[in-house]
């Protein structure tokens, strides 16, 4: 069956508002414009790939593979003019073409080369054809500038060489005139001028007949009379005559690059389709991205459970405000089909109910929401809500009248696979018999096994909620002590309105208050007492189960750290006995060897010495084989280790290889050092105080003085001389 969401529940869930946020992380004009048109699919198929590829998109913001900026100018109006016969685009417009063109083989590129990242983005991407033909033809002809190449054809290289040598010739005549009207003292301070694109000479009124040419105005006072010279009259006209000749042969150029870009009409068709797919599918992610989005389970099974789900228009509000959010968790299932809320006014029924109908419609509009990751949803068929006042004025119709023309609309389309949300169910009528009506509807909305929530102050559906299987009560908390709202829905309980308390903290007197409360039925104000009763026992429960949850927790990490030491100790403990047994044992051996041994020194007999050993050594090779029987080895296991062995051969032998390379290396800079360091001590000179030793000794002395190449050298005991031809520099003195 197909998805079908009307209008109006768009409207109650305030969707709109999504679409504009969305809309401000659109790159594109075109991707703005259709962000307006963003609706629940009508098909689960269709759907379910369009999250995918917003899920892929969105987790390029966490890897290094960030999807190219796909920005692209709107080529509407170039595609409508390759369909009509004749017609051709302008330079400005091929390259709002190319960059279409570019932009598309980029981002197909990309997802060609990133298939294993993003594999649905991929096989989309991989729908549209790539080819450089377009591209090329743009390129060949025209410019970065928005202008036709000198090269697009022979005619338009000669004729703009032709105006380039023919505005040469105009400025040397011209400032020739300039030269000469100057010397003659005709011109004004200024000199000269442009007028229509052409400079003129800014001649004195008196002197006007005096200097050749065609007056083309005067100044605003009549002060400067505007002339072009003579001489430059004829190089202007033939200036005029190549510039029309080049238009004409640039329009020429035009045409030929359009009608070759013609067949591709259809591709360029399905190139903008596909960026602004993909600015959409960017902008839906980088809001995603805004509000920590992500996409929940999608299950085949009818159910929602939302963990920890935020309202994504309250969470941005308060964002801005530095406000805290309260998440809400809920779950709708097989069990648990209806949910009726209840509680005092202000307490966040109304926001809860937004946000789970508001979280489904975002999904089912191919958006991701804000929950916790270990949410799961199902897809709805129908969608209905009931929100808000609806008073319509153009029909005539009260509140309660119109509400009923929906309940009567709900009762006409609700089936098995149906999510209806309800606001204020039964109000707007005489509460008893509104309230009577509105258990009839909820007992049919039962019946045809749809799912929903609904909020209400009525104590019948609150009992009817008690008295259906698969329908539970669920109420706002409420802090009894400072009457001010939790914002957290509790299931599993009807809610007290606590009218008379909020009506206290808003100031209205205890004396009204009570006077009010005489005038309630005795039953009615037992019963919201009794309600009221229980819920403050459920929040000390609430929160005596919380604070044994934090210290169970506590407990368990306590538990699992001791374990963790414990394991720690036990290994240790076993690594101490492994090492014990095996001192144990050296300590046997050696007593043992140590006894053979004297006995050898005693009696000297070596026959004796080696059958002893011999026998020792295989009694304890027998124990040893006792407690580790060798296991026989296939024949593929023996043929694997031989493998095992070769491979390790072959990888010693190549390290070995690599070694002896660099150790080669090493060895040859040692021998150049050591070259270096035996030339500069044949080099050296000597001088007083320098450390030395002769060539074949070992001790170091002084040098005290140097006497025709006669050394006497300090030993420190004694003194010694000794050709410097024989010495060896230890320290050269500082």
């Amino acid at each position: 069956m197909a998805i079908t969401i009307s209008e109006k529940t768009l409207n109650d869930l305030e969707f709109q508002a999504i679409l504009e946020r969305v809309q401000d992380f659109c790159v594109s004009d075109l991707g703005r414009e259709f962000t307006t048109k963003i609706r629940p699919y009508s098909s689960k198929n269709k759907l379910l790939s369009e999250l995918k590829k917003v899920d892929e998109y969105a987790t390029s913001f966490q890897n290094d593979n960030r999807i190219p900026n796909h920005f692209f100018d709107d080529i509407n109006k170039e595609i409508n003019l390759l369909n009509i016969e004749n017609s051709y685009l302008t330079p400005a417009g091929f390259l709002k073409v190319l960059n279409v063109s570019e932009t598309v083989n980029e981002q197909l590129k990309f997802f060609k080369k990133f298939k294993e990242i993003y594999p649905v983005l991929h096989q989309y991407s991989s729908e549209i054809e790539y080819t450089t033909e377009i591209v090329d033809a743009i390129k060949k002809i025209i410019t970065s500038f928005a202008e036709v190449d000198d090269k697009a054809s022979i005619n338009l290289r000669y004729i703009r060489k032709e105006i380039a040598s023919v505005r040469s010739q105009i400025n040397e005549s011209f400032n020739r005139a300039l030269s000469k009207s100057h010397s003659a003292g005709y011109l004004d301070d200024i000199r000269e001028s442009i007028l229509d694109n052409q400079r003129v000479l800014a001649v004195i009124p008196m002197h006007k007949k005096k200097v050749k040419g065609t007056m083309l105005g005067t100044s605003r006072t009549g002060s400067i009379v505007f002339i072009a010279p003579q001489a430059t009259l004829q190089h202007t006209r033939n200036l005029e005559n190549l510039i029309f000749e080049e238009k004409q042969e640039i329009i020429l150029i035009l045409k030929s690059l359009t009608n070759d870009l013609r067949p591709f009409t259809e591709l360029l068709k399905a190139y903008q389709e596909f960026l602004t797919q993909l600015d959409l599918i960017g902008a839906k992610a980088k809001y995603a991205h805004h509000i920590s989005a992500l996409l929940p389970k999608i299950s085949n099974e009818k159910k929602i459970y939302l963990k920890e789900a935020y309202h994504p228009i309250l969470l941005e509000k308060n964002r801005v405000s530095n406000l805290d959010t309260v998440p809400q968790t809920l779950e709708l299932n097989e069990s648990q089909q209806i949910i009726v809320i209840s509680g005092p006014n202000a307490g966040g029924k109304s926001i809860t109910l937004k946000t789970i109908g508001l979280l489904q419609v975002m999904l089912q509009s191919g958006l991701l929401i804000p929950v916790d990751e270990k949410s799961s949803v199902s897809i709805f068929d129908k969608i209905l809500t009931d929100i808000g006042d609806n008073q319509s004025i153009e029909n005539q119709l009260s509140t309660y009248s119109y509400r009923l023309k929906n309940m009567r609309q709900f009762l006409k389309k609700c089936n098995d696979n149906t999510l209806f949300l309800i606001d204020e169910f039964g109000t707007g009528s005489d509460p008893e018999l509104g309230g009577a009506l509105a258990e009839i509807f909820l007992e049919e909305f039962y019946n045809k096994k749809a799912f929903g929530i609904i909020t209400t102050h009525y104590a019948n559906l609150k009992v009817l909620a008690d008295e259906l299987e698969n329908v539970v009560n669920a109420n706002m908390q409420f802090d009894e002590r400072t009457l001010e709202p939790l914002f957290k829905l509790y299931i599993g309980q009807a809610g007290s309105s606590f009218t008379f308390e909020v009506a206290q903290k808003n100031g209205i007197p205890f004396s009204l208050i009570n006077r009010a409360k005489k005038k309630v039925e005795g039953e009615k104000i037992r019963l919201d007492k009794t309600i009221s009763k229980l819920q403050k026992e459920r929040n000390k429960l609430q929160k005596n189960s919380e604070s044994l949850e934090k210290e169970q927790n506590k407990a368990k990490e306590h538990s699992e750290s001791l374990n963790e030491k414990h394991d720690k100790i036990q290994k240790k403990l076993e690594l101490f006995q492994e090492l014990y047994d095996t001192n144990q044992k050296m300590l046997i051996t050696g007593r043992k060897v140590n006894e053979l041994v004297n006995k050898y020194f005693q009696t000297n007999n070596k026959k004796e010495l080696i059958a002893e050993f011999t026998k020792w050594a295989t009694i304890e090779r027998t124990k040893y084989l006792k407690k580790n029987p060798p296991k026989k080895k296939t024949k593929a296991q023996k043929k694997q280790v031989k493998k095992v062995v070769q491979e390790k051969k072959e990888q010693f032998e190549k390290i070995e290889k690599e070694i002896l390379v660099k150790v080669e290396k090493v060895r040859e800079v040692k021998k150049e050092k050591a070259k270096k360091e035996a030339i500069a001590k044949a080099n050296y000179v000597f001088k007083i105080n320098d450390k030395v030793r002769l060539l074949d000794g070992t001790s170091t002395g002084t040098i005290e003085k140097i006497e025709k190449k006669i050394a006497t050298i300090n030993y420190g005991f004694i003194t010694t001389k000794a050709n410097i031809s024989k010495l060896e520099l230890v320290q050269a003195a500082k």
